[in-house]
């Protein structure tokens, strides 16, 4: 997959940016139901890249939730798992993640952080201004890359 998000690289910055410029009136639906189709017939659980290659921001709210299911005190978490980025972000201490199971499985998949429940932000409104963003998921995640070429083939 990397090699295949390389070698569509210089084609979707063109592509990117044509978007931006000018994105088409019914973006926001379009890129729904691509998301939705393409999850239809892709099983993360096959790949789980996301959690083996890249760490998610931590939010105030994912500690607050994370650390109530493990019941320690938020500040607990953070000293176990977390660690601030140079952006002054919480992301993991390592990666892959520490919650992911040799079978793919997230151990913390119902109170997991926005990031992760959200990736790879396919169908979020206005998605032309994650261009950047998605230029980069598009390397870690099949299903990001499938969406990207489908809407190279359908906007024009």
């Amino acid at each position: 997959l990397p090699q295949k998000a390389k070698e569509a690289e210089a084609e979707n910055k063109k592509f990117f940016a044509k978007l931006k410029k000018k994105p088409p009136k019914h973006l926001d639906t379009l890129m729904q139901e691509l998301h939705e189709a393409e999850f239809k017939r892709t099983d993360c659980l096959t790949c789980a890249n996301c959690c083996k290659t890249t760490g998610p921001l931590f939010t105030d709210k994912d500690i607050e939730r994370i650390s109530k299911h493990f019941r320690m005190k938020p500040q607990q978490f953070i000293e176990n798992y977390l660690r601030i980025d140079e952006d002054k972000d919480y992301v993991l201490q390592s990666v892959p993640c520490t919650f992911l199971g040799a079978d793919n499985y997230c151990s913390i998949y119902d109170v997991r952080p926005k990031a992760c429940r959200e990736f790879p932000h396919t169908d979020r409104k206005k998605f032309q201004q994650i261009s950047n963003l998605t230029m980069k998921n598009v390397a870690i995640c099949p299903a990001a890359f499938n969406i990207v070429e489908e809407m190279k083939r359908l906007i024009k």
